[in-house]
């Protein structure tokens, strides 16, 4: 039975970015004593696996890192506990490690995968990592990604696009602005569309994923006295499932339209895949069902869509809101965690895979 203070013990160890080391530390010593496993720890991330004789093996992953913040100010109000990375997602990581160290019979093999790098470029991600130099660690017939999802499947993962989108105009000085075209007043075009833009619904497989378009920041201006030359802005576009990349840039193209010229450009600055929901794999629907609750789409990007690259089929599932991730005062309650665990427990039960 995971408590509080288990994860609590996890939240007061700083793991910022690419700070996880005191906490890949902290894993491999807990796992390492297990003779059940085999544990190998791959740069700041930590790989153990059961090696029986079974024909099912399951990956379940989690990333030890957070988004900055003071661990200090992590504390417990009767069943609940607040603090960065309590709810993504030391949480799960804290009823992971419990049932990586669980003697009960299983008829699954097991593959626990604790990664470094997660909330920050994908091209730094512990995950790939791994991929890179250890592939065969990573061999599973069904994964999930404990991210927290409110007890609750949270199936594929939209794409994220970003883009930076940069106008031209003409200087001039801006006592005779009729003598140059402002970019930034060209800018402001774009943004005031961009503002009004109506999200996509699309559902694949029973769930319905929402896209979203926003500007994430805006740059211009050369001096006080001058009608600038240029502005530019970045645009993030979360992508459903059904586009892939250059679907999701012509896309945008055109819904910009004549609001780009000729002189002007759209650079894409990075993309991270989406993944298709996969519930009609018998795993994952087992899991479904342990789950007691309809899935739903996962809006944002997730490593699901690693795992689905990699052609393993995962899904989101994890204890915590997915709504408090990367505030200031994550929480995560004692009856989120235990749900969590039961439902995994049983997944990874003789009787959830015949």
């Amino acid at each position: 039975m995971i408590s509080l203070n288990d994860v609590l013990a996890l939240v007061a160890i700083n793991s910022v970015s690419r700070n996880e080391g005191e906490l890949a530390a902290f894993v491999y010593e807990r796992l390492v004593n297990n003779p059940a496993l085999d544990v190998e720890r791959i740069g700041d991330n930590i790989v153990a696996r059961t090696t029986g004789h079974h024909g099912t093996r399951l990956l379940v992953a989690g990333h030890l890192d957070t988004v900055p913040g003071d661990v200090s100010l992590a504390r417990i109000e009767g069943e609940v506990l607040h603090g960065l990375g309590s709810c993504d997602m030391k949480a799960s990581v804290a009823v992971m490690l419990d049932l990586a160290l669980d003697p009960s019979p299983r008829a699954v093999e097991v593959t626990w995968v604790f990664y470094a790098r997660e909330e920050i470029a994908r091209t730094e991600s512990g995950l790939l990592e791994i991929g890179e130099l250890r592939p065969d660690l990573l061999v599973a017939d069904a994964a999930v990604l404990a991210e927290p999802t409110g007890g609750r499947v949270e199936a594929g993962c939209q794409g994220t696009l970003r883009v930076r989108v940069s106008l031209r105009g003409t200087r001039a000085h801006t006592a005779r602005p009729f003598m140059g075209r402002n970019a930034i007043h060209r800018m402001g075009d774009l943004l005031s569309f961009v503002a009004l833009y109506e999200p996509r619904d699309v559902e694949i497989d029973g769930v319905v994923f929402t896209e979203q378009l926003q500007a994430v920041s805006v740059e211009g201006g050369v001096a006080p006295n001058v009608v600038p030359d240029a502005a530019t802005c970045v645009l993030n576009h979360r992508v459903a499932p059904d586009r892939r990349r250059d679907e999701a840039v012509a896309w945008l193209r055109s819904y910009l339209g004549e609001l780009l010229g000729e002189e002007d450009q759209l650079d894409v600055l990075d993309w991270s895949p989406s993944a298709r929901p996969v519930l009609d794999n018998a795993h994952l629907a087992r899991l479904v069902e342990l789950s007691a609750t309809p899935p739903r789409a996962k809006v944002g990007w997730t490593d699901v869509a690693t795992f689905h690259e990699l052609g393993i089929p995962a899904t989101n599932f994890g204890a915590g809101d997915p709504v408090l991730a990367h505030h200031s005062d994550e929480l995560v309650t004692l009856t989120e965690i235990d749900a969590f665990a039961s439902v995994m427990r049983d997944w990874l039960s003789p009787t959830a895979h015949p």
